[in-house]
């Protein structure tokens, strides 16, 4: 399972960080260092990016993060994972529903994707390790 987790959870970071290069009027910042890189083709499909596939990628890998919560039993690892992909969904949906400034919507989407890189690349330097180990000792048996 564990395999499984991390390898949802890097897929929803990449998902949500290549969707934001695609949305040149919603995230400048992102989608500039997109085309830099060569992804300004994708600038066509901006909407399906923006209301879809990039708060599906967040929505993936907050549950990849929640689902290695289960595995692993460690709370600092869980909460910074799951606060990256909640400020980024917070700030698509606060620019697509309009309940939030855009330049303050971006600028919690922008920390929701940094928040989530960091995360995943701590997860990629120092792996979690399951904190509450199951016990595996057998008592012995009584002798009468």
């Amino acid at each position: 399972m564990s395999a499984i987790t991390r390898i949802v959870d890097k897929t929803g970071v990449i998902g949500a960080l290549v969707g934001s290069f695609s949305c040149s009027l919603c995230f400048p910042a992102a989608a500039s260092l997109g085309a830099a890189i060569g992804l300004g083709f994708l600038s066509r499909w901006e909407g399906l990016f923006v209301h879809w596939l990039i708060p599906i990628f967040a929505a993936m890998a907050l549950l990849a993060t929640l689902a290695g919560w289960f595995s692993h039993r460690q709370g600092r690892r869980t909460l910074l994972g799951s606060v990256g992909p909640v400020l980024a969904l917070v700030g698509v949906f606060g620019m697509t529903h309009h309940f939030l400034n855009k330049d303050l919507a971006r600028g919690v989407f922008y920390t929701g994707l940094a928040v989530m890189v960091l995360a995943s690349i701590w997860d990629m330097v120092d792996p979690a390790n399951r904190h509450c180990a199951p016990d595996t000792r057998q008592t012995p048996a009584s002798r009468d």
